[in-house]
């Protein structure tokens, strides 16, 4: 049975696979390997990933860091500010 670990564990190896992740790129992702019941759509229409996975992920990638903009994450610079997102 796949947990909310497992999904997260994946975007992680993806993250740093890649350098950077779109929400767009891995919920088509997610979707392939894991099943639609990990994503959903938020309240802006758009792909969403589901909470516990997020949590899940935020966890495994202390360094990584949310692009609001670009809906993206990528790992923290130096240049960043303090906090996750960006």
């Amino acid at each position: 049975m796949t947990t909310a670990r497992d999904v997260a564990q994946f975007m992680a190896e993806e993250l740093a696979r890649v350098s950077f992740l779109h929400q767009e790129t891995v919920v088509g992702l997610i979707i392939m390997k894991f099943g639609r019941e990990w994503t959903g759509i938020n309240a802006n229409g758009n792909s969403s990933i589901n909470k516990d996975v997020l949590t899940a992920f935020n966890k495994l990638t202390p360094d990584a860091v949310w692009e609001r903009g670009e809906r993206m994450w990528r790992p923290r610079q130096p240049y960043d500010k303090p906090g996750r997102q960006q």
